[in-house]
């Protein structure tokens, strides 16, 4: 098993930008709450402690007793984290004079200690604390300060146990990166051999160890992480994996089709099925959303397990899961009650009393990105933007007819195909065009015309938490939005979303 840097979540929201940080080191880790903390093993070579909205001080504040890896393992504190540790070993945590929040500059720091390292005297880092270490014991030295803040970052005198009051995992902090590679390659000692190569060569021996005997079916998406999935799981057990391809009827305009040929070329015992008459049949007359994301999940739910039913000797069912969604289920505040019905598989494991493997449950989804270019798997798929697993079924607004999608396919065509002309494509993380259910005046030649009208949506993000509009230039979409008009005789109007999330999410339904 790989060496590893266990992180302990104490509900912050930058706890899993911390793992991405750590992995961009090549060094594995795993974040687990501090209510579920794993034994320690061999394999872990250390441990960070992270921020949390709460105070030390408050009576429920989460905690952990650290006499468990104190003296066997170094440990990184970071601002809650870094308050914990200073509390637990009598240190004073009051309430801020004066609130730290956002960029402040370190004015004294002690280089001679390994984790402040090449730390440039002035650098800017990230602050967001509402508590601060007053006091420390005299067991600990004080390594940086901040002009309003004295502890900015501590070391246990004979301890291998550290302490930060800001952020190294946020870009703000100029030289967070460094901090990081210092605590985790030489205070941790890790060798930074976590690559691609490295995971696929382990993934791949797992899979043939642990799918011995049985078939194994999947439902591929067309996205990287049910492809890469597939690749990995074909690399180990061939023609035993079966994978099937359902068209919803909701899908991009000639996916389906070009979708199942990138597939068949890359050696996939697949399988595609036309399902949109059930589909569109099941949606009929259905405006709300959730309603139309439930009525997708059935359906598709009932197809994969007809088709499933028809391969022999079925054992398991592999899904692309990734990092991401595990956080999601196991998090400090427990499963988000605000999951949408199509970021999951609706109870299909149950119903198909399958044994359920997940290759990618360990990776963020631009590591899967990495494996996938490892892997030689279609750039077209690797770099694909996410889409929504109901598809087209929430880009459009309100009831879902074939008139409506053969509409917004035409346009989400038109948008995608010039972004990817005019160099755009991998510069925007996710992109498509919404049918709003209204309809506008225009003018078209010497007639009045009432039609419908689209607005285009494109956001640049790392992970979907958060997304910035993207700017494109005014005159690609001039040209994008008289293409549409001219092309789609539907539309008379099209419009450009530019909110970001928060507070607006990435689609509208």
């Amino acid at each position: 098993m790989s060496e590893q840097i266990l992180i302990v979540d104490f509900g912050s929201q930058y706890t899993q930008l911390i793992a991405r940080r750590v992995r961009e080191l090549n060094v594995y880790c795993e974040i687990h709450p501090f209510n579920q903390l794993p034994e320690l093993s061999n394999n872990i070579k250390g441990v960070i402690l992270s921020g949390s909205p709460c105070s030390v001080n408050d009576h429920d504040a989460p905690r952990i007793n650290l006499d468990f890896v104190i003296g066997n393992l170094p440990i990184l504190g970071i601002c809650y984290g870094a308050q914990l540790i200073a509390q637990q070993f009598e240190g004073n945590i009051l309430p801020s004079q004066i609130r730290e929040y956002g960029r402040a500059r370190l004015e004294r720091i002690d280089q001679h200690f390994d984790l402040l390292k090449e730390i440039q005297l002035n650098t800017q880092v990230w602050m967001s604390h509402g508590d601060t270490i007053d006091d420390l014991p005299d067991s600990f030295d004080v390594i940086a300060s901040t002009p309003s803040v004295n502890v900015a970052a501590y070391k246990m005198k004979d301890q291998k146990v550290y302490g930060i009051q800001f952020h190294p995992e946020v870009t703000h902090t100029i030289e967070g990166k460094t901090i990081l590679r210092n605590f985790v390659v030489h205070i941790c000692g890790c060798t930074q051999d976590w690559t691609p190569d490295i995971f696929i060569e382990a993934t791949v021996k797992e899979l043939r160890q642990k799918l011995i005997r049985g078939n194994v079916v999947l439902g591929l998406s067309g996205g990287v992480d049910s492809t890469v999935a597939a690749v990995l799981i074909n690399e180990a057990v061939g023609n035993r994996l079966h994978c099937i391809f359902v068209d919803n009827g909701l899908l991009r305009k000639n996916e389906f089709e070009l979708v199942l040929d990138s597939y068949n070329h890359m050696g996939l015992n697949v399988k595609g099925i036309d399902a949109k008459v059930k589909f569109y049949k099941a949606l009929k007359g259905i405006k709300d959303p959730e309603k139309k994301r439930k009525a997708i999940g059935k359906v598709f739910i009932d197809v994969f397990d007809e088709e499933a039913h028809k391969i022999s000797e079925v054992e398991w069912l592999a899904q692309g899961t990734i990092y991401p969604d595990v956080i999601e289920s196991v998090s400090v505040k427990g499963p988000s009650a605000t999951i949408k019905s199509h970021h999951n598989v609706g109870g299909l494991p149950a119903k198909m009393k399958l044994k359920v493997v997940e290759p990618l449950n360990t990776l963020f989804k631009d590591e899967v990105r990495k494996v996938g270019k490892t892997l030689n798997i279609d750039p077209n798929i690797v770099n694909r933007h996410p889409f929504p697993g109901p598809g087209l079924g929430i880009r459009i607004l309100g009831e879902i007819t074939p008139e409506k999608v053969r509409i917004i396919q035409d346009v989400d065509d038109i948008f995608i195909s010039a972004l990817k002309k005019n160099g755009l494509y991998d510069e925007v993380w996710q992109a498509g065009a919404i049918l709003l259910p209204i309809h506008s005046v225009g003018v078209m030649g010497d007639e009045r015309t009432y039609e419908n009208v689209v607005a285009l949506r494109a956001v640049s993000s790392v992970d979907g938490m958060t997304a910035d509009w993207s700017q494109l230039p005014f005159d690609f979409l001039a040209h994008v939005s008289n293409d549409i008009i001219n092309k789609v005789k539907e539309v008379n109007r099209v419009v450009f979303d530019i909110s970001s999330k928060p507070p607006a999410t990435i689609e509208w339904e």
